[in-house]
């Protein structure tokens, strides 16, 4: 049995809305930057994300709940970069607790 996974996109503080013109493009030559097939704990996959946030820099962070870390994206990258957590789940000054924002 599948589980499925959700991922919540928050934008920055000062806009209350995306607005995406219904005539709007996107590029053809997108890269995936987070999961190879199957969930796992390597920077390039994530296990059971649900937060997501894109700063002005276009920077993605993703709230990654079962690996309890916070990663970060630097545009173009293709692997991520744990910011917080990632040592396990506890309540550690170094740890976090199933993530679910950003």
């Amino acid at each position: 049995m599948s589980t499925p996974y959700f991922c919540f996109i928050l934008v920055p503080l000062r806009a209350s809305f995306i607005d995406i013109h219904p005539n709007a493009t996107w590029s053809k030559d997108g890269i995936t930057v987070a999961g190879v097939n199957r969930p796992g704990s390597r920077t390039n996959q994530l296990y059971a994300p649900l937060g997501l946030y894109v700063d002005d820099d276009q920077t993605i962070y993703v709230a990654d709940q079962r690996n309890n870390r916070i990663v970060e994206w630097k545009s173009g990258a293709t692997n991520g970069t744990v910011v917080a957590g990632g040592n396990g789940e506890g309540n550690g000054a170094h740890q976090l607790h199933f993530p679910r924002d950003v």
